[in-house]
C-alpha cells in the first residue's frame, strides 16, 4: 500500500480522525488518548497501530510513559492531493457562475423588452 492510500484508509475511521484532532494539541499518552472513548485499551491500540504503520504518529519513549505524536508530512502530502482537485472544482463552478450570470442577463434584457 502506497502513502497516500494508507493514509486514505487510516482517515477513514472517526475513532482514528478524533484522535488526530487531539494529537494537534500535543503529544499524549494511550490511556490519555483512550479517555474520551467507550472502549478498551486494546482496541485504542488498535487504532493507534494503523495510525503509527501509516506514518500519521510517532510513539516515543519517556521513561514509563510512550508518548504519541502527529506526524504532518502524510496529512500534508494528501492535502496535496485533494488540492489538484480543489482547483478543478473551483475552476468548474466560476464557468457555472459565468454561464448563469449569463443566462440571468438574457432573461432579464428578455424581460425588459415586454
Amino acid at each position: 500500500m502506497n502513502q497516500l492510500d494508507a493514509t486514505f484508509a487510516a482517515l477513514a475511521d472517526p475513532t482514528r480522525r478524533a484522535i488526530l484532532a487531539r494529537l494537534m494539541d500535543g503529544e499524549a499518552s494511550v490511556m490519555e488518548l483512550a479517555e474520551p472513548f467507550a472502549m478498551s485499551q486494546p482496541s485504542i491500540s488498535k487504532h493507534l497501530k494503523v495510525l503509527e504503520n501509516a506514518g500519521l504518529i510517532s510513539r516515543g519513549r519517556d521513561a514509563q510513559r510512550r508518548p504519541c505524536r502527529l506526524e504532518a508530512k502524510p496529512l500534508a502530502e494528501a492535502n496535496d492531493w485533494l488540492e489538484r482537485y480543489r482547483k478543478i472544482w473551483e475552476g468548474n463552478y466560476q464557468r457555472l457562475d459565468v454561464l448563469l450570470a449569463a443566462m440571468q442577463a438574457k432573461k432579464a434584457a428578455g424581460d425588459a423588452e415586454q
